[in-house]
């Protein structure tokens, strides 16, 4: 079906037109701040501000692995650095370059598009020679490191990521950055679900709406997957938010399930001294619904509010329990590991009086799976 003229014109005021590679994309630039959804921040009042992402090499994201690969077996694991580009675009091109199904090719998680980005992919390749891959790969695409081993890399199997991140055109006073920082390795940051989960204008969520309500049908796995993940991303954010509000995210309330750090693991269990002493030193931490079928492991105060939430968005809940989805859980702090900042001269070389460097502050941290770097700039202040 052709568009209008105006619906062209509402595309291209949205998006960019990218031509890369041989490829032209419509091309969503990145939201970066969480005020765009109006979700509630912890620092309210900061007055610090920047760019992001001026080039891909502002934003730059290291995967950290859980064990490296054994060296043997039919599995070719590639250590990849690319800029600029989509993780499973890479993907697509391993496959072409190893002569191999798509399905045969893996990686841990997606990376950001508008950065550099190193990353593990395996390529399934039994009893073959691995093909010479540099010379098949873009400029855009190199290889650090290539070993065999015996499994297929899977999603997930990633302990987090390394994120290094150049603000420009950086304003406010560096007593401000430095009080700002250390209040974020005491207490952490919210651990919302990022823009880029929900579409341009939260595309997302008004598709998954509409398809919930019977309004279209598809059979595109991959699209399902985006609306509901995004549907229960949407929710999730709103408990989180609505506990910003009551100034009680990263702490234990009654009926709160917890999260031990570090891991999937979560209990139930009424409030005492040592638990509030556990979530204080971030031994725990205090979970919001990602919704599905079953009961709701909260109760009291936080099964209230967590049930008048859901109510609020009945027509999403039902969507994502009629497609099979199960009451799970996510910790609503993140503990920020290893944060540091830098002004940068205009070579790029780091001072530690901003007097001398130029307005160029370099920010470095890690997160752990599935956390997002948005959520540490939007506690730190306004970039765009």
């Amino acid at each position: 079906m052709p568009f209008t003229i105006c619906q062209l014109n509402k595309l291209l005021i949205s998006y960019q037109l990218v031509i890369k590679n041989g490829r032209i994309t419509l091309y969503s630039p990145p939201m970066t701040d969480l005020d765009k959804i109006s979700f509630n921040k912890v620092n309210k009042n900061s007055t610090l501000s920047g760019l992001i992402r001026s080039t891909a090499s502002d934003f730059q994201v290291d995967e950290i692995q859980q064990f490296s690969p054994s060296g043997i077996g039919e599995h070719v694991w590639l250590h990849i650095k690319k800029t600029g580009e989509n993780t499973d675009w890479v993907g697509g091109l391993l496959a072409k370059a190893a002569g191999v199904p798509r399905r045969d090719v893996s990686y841990a998680g997606l990376k950001d598009r508008n950065a550099v980005t190193t990353q593990w992919f395996s390529v399934q390749m039994p009893g073959r020679e691995a093909p010479d891959w540099q010379a098949l790969l873009p400029e855009s695409v190199e290889v650090l490191a290539e070993k065999r081993h015996d499994k297929k890399l899977k999603r997930g199997a990633l302990i987090g990521n390394k994120f290094t991140l150049k603000l420009s055109d950086f304003k406010g006073e560096e007593s401000e950055l430095a009080a700002t920082i250390e209040r974020i390795k005491q207490q952490g940051v919210p651990n919302y679900f990022g823009a880029q989960r929900f579409g341009h204008n939260n595309y997302n969520i008004e598709r998954a709406e509409k398809w919930f309500a019977g309004e279209f049908k598809f059979k595109d796995r991959a699209k399902r997957s985006i609306y509901l993940s995004s549907a229960r991303s949407w929710i999730f954010n709103h408990i989180l938010s609505a506990r910003i509000e009551a100034d009680n995210w990263n702490k234990a309330v009654e009926g709160d399930v917890y999260m031990l750090n570090g891991s999937k693991s979560c209990f139930y269990e009424a409030l005492s001294d040592e638990i509030i002493q556990r979530v204080d030193k971030h031994d725990l931490h205090p979970t919001a619904a990602l919704w599905g079928r079953g009961r709701l492991a909260t109760h009291d105060e936080t099964l209230g509010l967590e049930t008048e939430i859901a109510d609020t968005f009945k027509s999403l809940c039902d969507g994502l329990e009629r497609n099979g989805l199960k009451q799970e859980r996510r910790a609503m702090r993140i503990s920020v590991e290893n944060l540091t900042y830098a002004y940068l001269d205009k070579d790029g070389n780091s001072h530690n009086d901003s007097d001398e460097a130029g307005s160029t502050v370099e920010l470095s941290f890690a997160l752990p799976a599935g956390c997002y770097a948005t959520s540490v700039l939007a506690e730190i202040g306004s970039f765009e």
